[in-house]
């Protein structure tokens, strides 16, 4: 099978993380990031060939190093990205900047014609991060008014900073804490950011504060991009029902699903 053509590699690059203890280098880690991208987004390989890498047991301790180095890679190229937003003389320029902002735009297009968007729709994002990319760009191309829900304190307060840095401090609102705090929240649409975890947990605290009329999207990993990061599993969606997705092309990495409370 095609997919067979990656196993040394995978199993290379987990070993070349495990060498650096958590710690990898700025310039190694981008490379990292290339050689992954690379199996990702190799359209070649069917979402069932995938599965023969993604479901065998020998390949998950790398494919958990590599989704561990993915998660703590995301969240810091969005916090070094974010300092440089906030000391920019140009914010906006600098923001357009970001290696994946052109990946969000199209992102973010795809999730506006999938869950139907209204400017005046309500929007709460879980995981927001020190970067509020999706929130930003919602209001530039659809002057959408939204909610980041950031667990950590340090990074809902970098996101902060970032948003008053672009003028958006009345357009996005930062709640610093876990997805509960939608019971405080009044929206219409709801995000499950796709490094958001535990995801169990949060997919059950969403259901309880969720109406049937409420759009969720949550974004996950198929195909070879499950390579990238963990997919969302099918039982912690029960008692949601799928109302359609968008798969991803070109180098945008998440599938959007869109549900609703049954």
């Amino acid at each position: 099978m095609t997919c067979y053509k990656y196993w040394g590699k995978i199993l290379e690059i987990a070993d070349t993380i495990k060498k650096y203890n958590g710690n990898v280098p700025k310039d190694v880690r981008f490379s990292i990031l290339k050689s992954l991208e690379k199996i990702a987004h190799d359209n070649t390989i069917s979402f069932d060939e995938a599965q023969h890498i993604f479901k065998n047991k020998f390949m998950s301790k790398a494919l958990n190093v590599i989704y561990n180095f993915y998660n703590k890679m995301s969240v810091q190229m969005e916090i070094e990205h974010a300092e440089k937003v906030i000391n920019s003389d140009d914010p906006w320029k600098t923001l357009k900047s970001f290696y994946f902002y052109d990946r969000y735009v199209k992102l973010v297009q795809n999730e506006a014609m999938l869950a139907k968007y209204n400017s005046d729709d309500r929007i709460v994002f879980i995981g927001g991060g020190p970067l509020p990319l999706t929130l930003i760009l919602t209001n530039k191309l659809f002057s959408m008014k939204g909610v980041s829900i950031e667990i950590v304190p340090k990074l809902a307060e970098k996101s902060k900073k970032v948003l008053e840095k672009l003028g958006l401090s009345n357009e996005i609102k930062v709640v610093c804490g876990d997805e509960t705090a939608l019971k405080n929240l009044n929206f219409d649409i709801v995000i499950i950011a796709a490094l958001a975890e535990p995801k169990k947990r949060v997919f059950k605290n969403v259901k309880k504060y969720v109406s049937p009329k409420t759009r969720i999207i949550y974004r996950t990993y198929t195909g070879m991009r499950a390579i990238l990061y963990s997919p969302v599993k099918e039982e912690y969606t029960k008692g949601f029902v799928k109302k359609g997705l968008i798969l991803p092309s070109g180098k945008v990495n998440n599938t959007s699903v869109l549900i609703q409370l049954k």
